[in-house]
């Protein structure tokens, strides 16, 4: 299992779309809320993916997908 953070960067109008909760059902990742910021019409969320090497990556990929910005966080 390896862990991940990142910071995903929520475009207008998928605010009300369950992100996180899809994520981890569809690529079987637990997450961590770290920090968030949330508005009506924008948003951010430092998450940590806690998964498979490649379910993390499907996972980012998907989200990227949707038109959210993922910036990968170093130790």
């Amino acid at each position: 299992m390896t862990k991940r953070r990142a910071r995903f960067t929520f475009p207008a109008g998928l605010h009300s779309e369950p992100v996180i909760y899809n994520i981890g059902q569809q690529f079987n990742l637990v997450t961590t809320i770290y920090q968030a910021d949330l508005a009506e019409d924008r948003g951010w969320v430092t998450l940590e993916l806690d998964g498979e090497d490649k379910d993390i990556e499907d996972g980012i990929a998907w989200a990227m997908s949707k038109g959210i910005r993922v910036d990968t966080i170093s130790d």
